[in-house]
């Protein structure tokens, strides 16, 4: 019988020490937490019979099968994701990108064909063919071309019509609309950084007072609102900072107090990540959070902190790891929010970008990698910043930087809200 191994901090006895107490002071959201807890309790202890550590495994076959399906068929619960298929398209090829899961030509070039019908004739793309440009969308629909990251792909981007669209959302005050009279959040800020630099179309005025307005969104919490004045949110934290760390104006940000908020988002119990105070944990967090974390990590170092050259010392990866695996597994392959959620294609997709970020957290400075389980549960790297895996950006990068820059049309057509 194989001996007991307290190296998994789940099935530690002192592990339970971290479960939440509400100091006889019940209200809705602890029972709700406590409720949780001991469903995840259950699931560790579920794994743990006869004295033998149970290894955590990844799924990758299961996972893959998953997939692949997805990309010629999908189920009937997708329906009404309609507006959301260039989502889709980014979630299931850079999962699989993740998994190392190959895709034949012809899917590659099927896919390219279909995300070039979704591009509106006005610039940006539309959630699905016909529809509306939406920034959103945009971004999904750059990612998943520069997943491919074929000639064929790069091609399906109109350069000249991108810039002129996001020049169309540009707001007064530096913000932008994710749509033609749409919503303002620090999501536009970061869609638009993120196409505009990935396809080298970022020009002198493009973000003229755009890193100010993001900067405003910093909330006392030191994480990031939506839009200044509203409380701190872990998406939209990973927004703002990428899209201050893409313009190269991360230090404009109080990264320390941002660093003290986000590490609390890590649930002791759990392992995984919540996106706000007083949450539960979500594995969609698993990417958003700890890419903030790899951010501020490498922002911080950028400003000569030597206590953050022990990356581990930032948030307990294998900590985040054993909530993935054990927690946040579908048997039949595809990811989940929490235990008792159904699988989607947006957790797959996400929880597996942060099982990357994980794994990887060393290596983002030194090549070394911490994989719980073994070597077959490692996945390729993620880049923290675009969601991307780091080779792909590259490739983009490299290819549309020998492209010159469209002219910024400052008469053409806009509109503000």
């Amino acid at each position: 019988m194989e001996a007991v191994n307290t190296s998994l901090r789940c099935f530690n006895k002192a592990h339970v020490s971290e479960l939440f107490e509400d100091d006889n002071l019940e209200t809705v959201t602890s029972k709700e937490q406590k409720k949780l807890e001991s469903t995840v309790q259950e699931m560790f202890c579920s794994k743990f019979q006869d004295q033998v550590l149970p290894r955590p495994v990844l799924l990758r076959e299961q996972h893959s099968l998953f997939l692949m399906k997805a990309i010629h068929h999908l189920p009937d619960s997708s329906e009404s994701l309609d507006v959301s298929r260039c989502w889709l398209c980014h979630w299931v090829l850079h999962s699989l990108n993740l998994l190392e899961q190959p895709l034949p030509a012809s899917t590659v070039s099927d896919v390219c064909q279909f995300l070039a019908r979704c591009q509106s004739p006005t610039g940006g793309f539309g959630g699905g063919p016909g529809q509306q440009a939406h920034l959103a969308a945009t971004y999904a629909a750059v990612n998943a071309l520069c997943t491919i990251g074929t000639e064929e792909a790069y091609n399906v981007i109109d350069r000249e019509k991108l810039l002129h669209f996001l020049c169309s959302l540009k707001q007064p005050d530096g913000s932008f609309a994710l749509h033609e009279g749409g919503e303002i959040d620090v999501r536009g800020v970061y869609c638009a950084a993120s196409v505009a630099s990935l396809t080298n179309i970022i020009t002198a005025t493009l973000f003229e007072d755009s890193i100010n307005w993001v900067v405003r969104c910093q909330t006392w919490e030191g994480g990031l609102a939506g839009i200044p004045g509203l409380e701190a949110h872990g998406g939209y934290t990973f927004c703002g900072l990428g899209a201050l760390v893409i313009l190269k104006h991360e230090y404009l940000l109080d990264l320390k107090a941002m660093l003290r908020w986000a590490v609390c988002r890590q649930m002791r119990f759990e392992g995984g990540f919540q996106g706000r105070c007083n949450k539960l944990v979500d594995g969609c967090y698993s990417f958003w959070m700890s890419s903030v974390l790899a951010m501020l990590h490498h922002a911080l170092i950028k400003q000569g902190d030597a206590e953050l050259s022990r990356p581990n010392w930032v948030f307990d990866t294998r900590a985040l790891q054993e909530y993935l695996l054990f927690c946040c597994q579908s048997p039949d392959g595809g990811l989940l929010d929490k235990p008792g959620k159904p699988k989607d294609f947006y957790h797959t997709c996400y929880c597996l970008s942060g099982l990357s970020i994980a794994q990887h957290f060393k290596g983002l400075d030194t090549q070394e990698t911490v994989v719980l389980g073994d070597d077959g549960n490692k996945l390729a790297q993620n880049h923290p910043v675009y969601n991307v895996c780091p080779e792909r950006v590259a490739r983009a990068l490299d290819y549309f930087g020998k492209l010159p820059i469209p002219e910024q049309r400052e008469n053409g057509p806009t509109f503000h809200i």
